[in-house]
């Protein structure tokens, strides 16, 4: 048996493709139709490691995913960048004159807008998954109806590409997160990447203080997200990644942020899969 990999969507979808590349063949698909029964997954050690999408070069990021590592207890251990690639697919022998609807992710809907309002004459519907659409048009012999899937969908599930690679921009590249309920995955040497958490206090300049201090520890601050705190109203967490040369600035960084801030946490260390 192969590793337990948990992943949101089913097979033909974007994290089967990273779950594919980042780990290989030999692994046993654990299909969630939601984030959040991905975390459960894991919590209930019926999945080994999980898959996540956390950010794309288009849309942003996916905010609540930020929220799910941090308090569910997750740790990062690894990431991966896939190029994301829009088709419109449906049942063989449908034109595209003929979709009345095309259903999808709304993450995907939204990347093909300006597509999708060259064809007024179909109707945007959003679903929980683009390769699920693509299964249901299959099984269901769905007629009219079209799904917005990768290619490897089309060809599991039997669907014809009406229209391919309709994403507005097509260098759109979405960046996944490995996550799993333990950490200590890789040795020190060979990592060059982190995600913290931490919350600062409500005086003047305390942000710009913190983020003096880790490029003053020589990192290299990647990406920057505010979550609110709910239980406390105009107070944010900041969920930050910054790559480093040196796991020694690292480690300077970290004992002087966790004096600094509120609630530090390191959420994960990894390679950075941008080199």
């Amino acid at each position: 048996m192969g590793l337990k990999i948990a992943i949101q969507g089913i097979k033909g979808s974007n994290h089967h493709q990273v779950a594919l590349n980042y780990f290989g063949n030999d692994i046993d698909l654990v299909e969630c139709l939601s984030f959040h029964k991905l975390v459960d997954q894991l919590l209930n050690k019926k999945a080994d490691k999980g898959i996540m999408a956390i950010e794309n070069s288009i849309a942003g990021s996916i905010i609540p995913n930020y929220a799910l590592v941090y308090h569910n207890n997750l740790h990062i251990i690894g990431e991966h960048y896939l190029n994301i690639h829009h088709n419109l697919m449906a049942l063989e022998g449908q034109q595209l004159s003929e979709i009345k609807e095309v259903r999808s992710h709304p993450m995907a809907l939204l990347q093909c807008r300006e597509y999708l309002k060259t064809q007024p004459h179909i109707k945007m519907v959003e679903d929980v998954d683009t390769a699920e659409t693509a299964k249901q048009i299959q099984e269901k012999r769905l007629v009219g109806i079209a799904a917005i899937a990768p290619v490897v969908a089309a060809e599991l599930y039997d669907l014809k590409v009406i229209a391919p690679e309709i994403q507005t921009i097509k260098n759109n590249s979405t960046r996944f997160i490995i996550v799993k309920t333990k950490n200590k995955e890789l040795p020190k040497e060979v990592i060059n990447k982190a995600s913290i958490r931490f919350v600062t206090d409500h005086k003047r300049g305390s942000l710009a203080t913190v983020l003096n201090v880790m490029s003053d520890c020589n990192l290299n601050l990647t990406k920057i997200q505010s979550l609110p705190i709910i239980e406390t109203p105009w107070k944010y967490a900041f969920f930050v990644d910054i790559t480093f040369d040196s796991y020694n600035h690292f480690e300077k960084a970290k004992s002087l942020l966790d004096i600094m801030s509120e609630d530090f946490k390191v959420l994960g260390e990894y390679k950075n899969a941008r080199l």
